[in-house]
Formats: C-alpha cells, structure tokens, sequence
C-alpha cells in the first residue's frame, strides 16, 4: 500500500495568448472636395447608416479601451524565504510586468508586491480576492484551488543530483545547478551540525537506516500545512517509511520561512529540517555570513531523507478579484512568459529558483491532490 501510494504521487509528475483593437475615422474626402454643406443635408439613407455604424464603432473601441485600465494589480508571493528580501528581489517585477501588460494592451496604474504571513493567507487571499496573483506552490494551489485558477508552472534549472537515496547525496556535494531544466524537485530532510544532527548523519553515510526512533528523538522545523516541501511530501516520506505522520513527531517546530529554520540549524535549536533541494545553494553564503558558522553549509549539513518528485511551483489568479477575465489571464500569462523569457527577469525571479514559465492546467496537479488527500486521512482523527 506505501509503495503504491508512493508510485501514484510520483508517477503523475510530469505535465497563450492575445489581445488588440482597432478603430476606424469616418472619411469626410468628398465634403472637403466640394466644400459645399448641401452635399451633407443631402446624405442619403445608406450614407446615413453608414455614419451611425462608424459613430458606434469608435463608441465600442472606447469603451474597450477604457476596460484595458487596470487601477491596481496586487501580486502575493509566499513567504519561502525572508519576506524583505523578496521584496527587496522582486522590486523590478512591478515595471517589468507594467511595460509587458502594456503591449498586452492593458494600462495598470500600479503594482503591489505582497508576502504573506504564511502559505495559507496567500491562498486565503486569492479566494478573497485581496489578492489578485499568486505565486504559490503546487500544495497551496490545490488546498486553495475552489478560489483560485492556475495559469503557469514555474520551471527552474534542474540539479546535479536526483537520487532517492539519501548517501547520494551527501557521497556527491555540493549540489550545483545543471543546464537542464526541470519541472519538479524533491524536498530533502536535512541534520545540521547538532550532536543528534551529526548522529543521524553518521548513520546515513554509514549505510544504516534509520529508525523511528531515530527520528522522533530529533528537533524538528516544519513549514505550514500547505507547503509541499516542508510539509506534505516529508509527512509522506515519514508514512512511507516508518508508518507515522508529521503530526507523530515528538519534537517539531512551524518555521515562518526557511530563513529561519536555517538560522534555527545553524544554531542547534533544532537537528533536522525540511525544505526543498536547492535550499542550501541559496543560503550558502548566510550560513557564514548571518548565522556565524565557521565551516561551510556543506560541512556542516547532510541529507537523510529524499521524497519522491514534486511538480514546480504555481503562478494563480484569484476567481473573485474583479479585474480577472479571460483576457486579463492570457495577457498575464503572455507577461510572465515573456519576463521569464529575458536576463533581467530570470535575475528576478530567481528568488524562488524560477528560470521560466510555461502554460499550466489544473489536471497538472492532480499528484498533489493526491497527496493532500493523503495527508488529510492521515491526520484524520480517529
């Protein structure tokens, strides 16, 4: 039953646009020709009809022009990583998104860039349409998917290591970035440099396995309920191999970003973390910088578990926000491919390891239903 249940959550992994007008002038040629306002009293029926029809097309192209004005677009980010420095990070998004809206055809007069407090209030703001984009994981999505619709899928550069064994990843460090890109990742289960720390990862290295015991004696940092990589799929790793659910764990701490759960490792306050796999590239240098560590990310840290593949991050728009039609969707989907597509905007948003976008539909995310439902029976309580 575990093993098929692993199966059917990774085996499901692997998975435009428009706008214009026009407008016409009616031609007053003849009129200026005979110079004579006879010629326009004397306008026959035909000519008459034919200047009602261009008055009323002009009338149209304005009123489409005018529901092209977008007075604010409010873009939530999740809170993976410090919220001011995702803030700090994204800065840029808010011209580049106003200039490619805009050859969509859509004038925005402002931009607001947004982290919630949690993975839950984004969503909850999509479905209440304070929010009207998110860029959320594929587990918020599906939690929050009655208010929200999916546009894209975020892919990211692919890493140097994709092994379900834990050794692998350890016996090959550092993980470095590959030329190939990927649309899923893995969530690691990662010892700092803590005694039990060390100890986990000296059975690990060693060839052994661990036992429950093992990992319930250990400090443990989570994330929220809705975060794939530090919830859902370890909680699924956990059930896989030792039967239990994060909500068994003895010892487990809810982190409000991987920022300080790092800080949480570095320090000893917890042994283990859960997070996603190129987590450590990205706080390499605050390993040593900000949390005072002596040796590097790499020394001091080792992986001792690997969950199977998890599909890439969203970008979804609210169904209630009143900005959001079928053509506003198609122009913002057109404008984060094409941010996605440019130097400037991959520097952008690297923040949340993304390299680019590409269309998505809901059916993408049906692992990830899966493994919601999974999560919610396993914290069903009896």
């Amino acid at each position: 039953m575990k093993k098929s249940i692993s199966l059917l959550v990774a085996g499901v992994m692997c998975a435009s646009f428009l706008a214009g007008c026009g407008g016409s002038s009616a031609s007053t040629a003849s009129e200026e020709t005979t110079g004579s306002s006879a010629a326009s009293e004397a306008a026959t029926p035909e000519e008459a009809d034919s200047s009602a029809t261009t008055e009323k097309a002009d009338s149209s192209v304005e009123a489409e022009a005018a529901g092209s004005e977008i007075e604010k677009l409010t873009v939530a980010f999740v809170p993976s990583r410090e919220p001011e420095e995702i803030i700090t990070a994204t800065e840029p998004l808010k011209q580049m998104l106003t200039d490619e809206l805009a050859k969509e055809g859509y004038k925005v007069g402002e931009i607001d860039i947004t982290v919630g407090t949690s993975y839950e209030a984004v969503g909850e703001a999509l479905s209440a349409g304070t929010a009207d984009v998110g860029l959320i994981p594929g587990g918020t999505y599906v939690l929050y998917d009655d208010g929200c619709d999916v546009l894209l899928t975020a892919t990211r550069d692919g890493l140097s290591i994709d092994s379900d064994a834990a050794k692998d990843w350890n016996d090959q460090k550092p993980t470095e970035a590959s030329d190939k890109q990927a649309t899923s990742y893995r969530a690691l289960m990662i010892a700092g440099p803590s005694p039990k720390g060390k100890e986990l990862a000296e059975k690990i290295n060693s060839g052994e396995s661990l036992t429950w015991e093992d990992i319930d004696s250990a400090n443990w940092s989570i994330m929220g309920s809705s975060s794939p990589a530090g919830y859902i799929y370890p909680s699924l790793w956990l059930q896989d191999g030792f039967s239990k659910s994060i909500l068994d764990l003895s010892h487990a701490v809810q982190s409000d970003s991987y920022g300080s759960a790092f800080a949480r490792l570095a320090s000893g306050q917890i042994d283990v973390l859960c997070t996603y796999a190129d987590a450590r590239r990205d706080y390499e240098e605050k390993w040593n910088s900000e949390y005072s560590m002596t040796n590097s990310i790499w020394d001091d840290t080792a992986v001792i578990g690997v969950t199977a593949p998890i599909y890439n991050d969203t970008i979804s728009v609210s169904k209630t926000s009143p900005i959001m039609d079928d053509a506003f969707k198609a122009a913002l989907s057109n404008a984060f491919i094409n941010i996605g597509n440019t130097d400037a905007g991959k520097e952008v948003i690297a923040i949340y390891s993304h390299n680019g976008y590409q269309p998505a539909q809901s059916g993408d995310y049906d692992s990830e239903r899966a493994a919601q439902l999974m999560i919610q029976s396993m914290n069903a309580t009896p």
